[in-house]
């Protein structure tokens, strides 16, 4: 009898504890991770990221002086048009290597916003299209954009020897021989601009070759710098860190009971994982989610259209400036080329620091994460793309989601 009056007292004096404490018994629920969850949480955690993959296309990738000399020419305005953009002009160090512009800014305006370069060596395609292969040639196709740098090759080997032949020769060998005077100033295989394309037909097919190599390696010690860009731990890689320890106390010191249900969303009812796995929170690869095409844009056809262009790029894996076998450009030469599969279609972002990064999406649709989680909403409701399933989620678990996003957010 008296076990059992100990055991009612008990239970009542739980059963009060929930009714007037409930947020206190759920922010301690909350915490509580089984083995699965905990899996996915860790491969979702930065100490989870590989080493950097190597790149064999560019042989000097992890060369130090050549990323010494990549950082200088990303910051080197004279490779413009105007003398006033750089890489650094859309990619600004202290906005995550990114801007804060739905369309990205140079000599002109673009159809497509910045995307983040930290840890953008991971990726096997680049550009919202994938329409590049490697991070070399990535570098090297802003340069050459009448709306970007408004530049050409033949402009851009002019700044190496004039400016930077010292270096380019300890790192690459002797410069080649190539009458400068004998160049054209603004000469590059362009079709829309014939001036330009004209004096680079006439250039004879030897310096053409020579200035195509000095480009590439331009471009090749550009991204030996951009590989040094990577992520840092957020306040989500602490928790994930004391999960794993089971330190109760240091989770609930780390994440808000908030942003922890957000968590338990994001990887569960939600099915974010869907897309955004992996420890920078893509998958790579390209979808089609309908987001609305802003008015004074054309049409964008996304990844169908990229297709052709990566395999025919002069800089892609398999091209003669390229410093793989061909055996090593796996990607390429296994490309997906249903095209049809991937009209508007857009490649899965980086969540790593998003809350940094409005507005959001290709084209810079949408001005908050609150938005884009509403449309994933609407979307999913209406059925507008088979990958998304949000259309469950009520406006507190949107607002849980939300929260948890922002601790995505690295020095």
């Amino acid at each position: 009898m008296i076990l059992r009056s100990m055991m009612k007292k008990t239970v009542l004096i739980c059963l009060y504890t929930l009714c007037l404490y409930p947020a206190l018994a759920h922010s301690q629920d909350i915490h509580i991770w089984n083995n699965q969850e905990l899996s996915v949480l860790r491969s979702l955690w930065i100490e989870s990221l590989p080493p950097l993959p190597a790149d064999p296309s560019n042989k000097y990738a992890d060369n130090t002086d050549a990323a010494i000399l990549g950082k200088k020419l990303f910051f080197d305005t004279r490779i413009s048009k105007n003398k006033k953009v750089s890489c650094a002009s859309c990619h600004v160090v202290n906005k995550n290597f990114a801007d804060n512009l739905p369309l990205a800014k140079g000599i002109g305006t673009t159809t497509r916003r910045t995307m983040p370069l930290i840890g953008v060596a991971y990726n096997t395609w680049f550009f919202w299209d994938g329409s590049k292969d490697n991070l070399w040639s990535q570098a090297l196709g802003p340069i050459e954009s009448s709306v970007e740098h408004g530049f050409t090759r033949t402009q851009a080997v002019m700044i190496i020897a004039q400016h930077y032949k010292n270096e380019y020769e300890k790192i690459f060998g002797q410069f080649p021989d190539l009458a400068v005077k004998e160049i054209p100033k603004r000469a590059k295989p362009e079709p829309h601009e014939p001036i330009a394309l004209k004096k680079w037909m006439f250039m004879s097919r030897e310096n053409r070759i020579i200035v195509n190599h000095i480009y590439a390696r331009l471009g090749k010690a550009i991204a030996a710098y951009v590989r040094t860009l990577l992520p840092t731990a957020s306040r989500f890689d602490q928790y994930v860190e004391a999960a794993i320890k089971k330190d109760k106390e240091a989770m609930q010191n780390i994440l808000t009971a908030k942003e922890a249900n957000g968590l338990r969303l994001f990887i569960g009812r939600a099915k974010c994982i869907n897309c955004h796995t992996g420890p920078l929170f893509t998958n790579g690869d390209f979808h089609h989610v309908g987001a609305p095409r802003p008015s004074n844009l054309p049409i964008d056809r996304g990844r169908a259209d990229a297709i052709s262009k990566v395999l025919a790029d002069e800089f892609n894996c398999l091209s003669v400036y390229s410093d793989a076998k061909p055996d090593q450009c796996y990607q390429l030469r296994f490309i997906d080329t249903n095209t049809r599969k991937y009209i508007g279609a857009f490649k899965t972002p980086s969540l790593r620091n998003v809350a940094e990064r409005a507005p959001y999406m290709h084209a810079g649709q949408f001005s908050t994460l609150r938005d884009v989680l509403e449309f994933y909403r609407l979307s999913s409701q209406k059925r507008r793309s088979p990958d998304l399933e949000h259309g469950s989620l009520s406006d507190k678990e949107l607002d849980q989601l939300n929260a948890f996003l922002q601790t995505l957010t690295g020095k």
